[in-house]
């Protein structure tokens, strides 16, 4: 369950359908659709596979937990990385009215 999960919750991270993965994967949509329902093991071939489509290290589909502490992280990164970007228009807007300023 946790390995079909991961698989499920790193695809939606990345907007990914069943297709969109089985298309970058080579595997097929209904295998797909059968690891994420508990349905099927798959070979370490197929592991690696997606572990490639899905942009993370192999044994990270096998820890249970790993993601909520992955998305955790990427929240806190984006909300400071746009806390920087209003800072950095804040400083370009104020740059601008000075240069404006000065060429009246």
């Amino acid at each position: 369950m946790v390995f079909a999960r991961n698989v499920k919750e790193y695809r939606n991270a990345l907007h990914y359908s069943q297709e969109k993965l089985a298309e970058k994967t080579g595997l097929s949509i209904q295998t797909i659709k059968d690891i994420e329902a508990c349905r099927r093991w798959i070979s370490d071939n197929s592991l690696t596979k997606l572990s490639k489509a899905l942009k993370i290290a192999e044994f990270q589909l096998l820890l249970p937990e790993k993601f909520e502490t992955a998305q955790y992280n990427h929240k806190s990164r984006l909300k400071s990385l746009i806390a920087l970007k209003e800072k950095i228009k804040t400083f370009m807007d104020a740059e601008f009215e000075d240069a404006f300023n000065e060429i009246k």
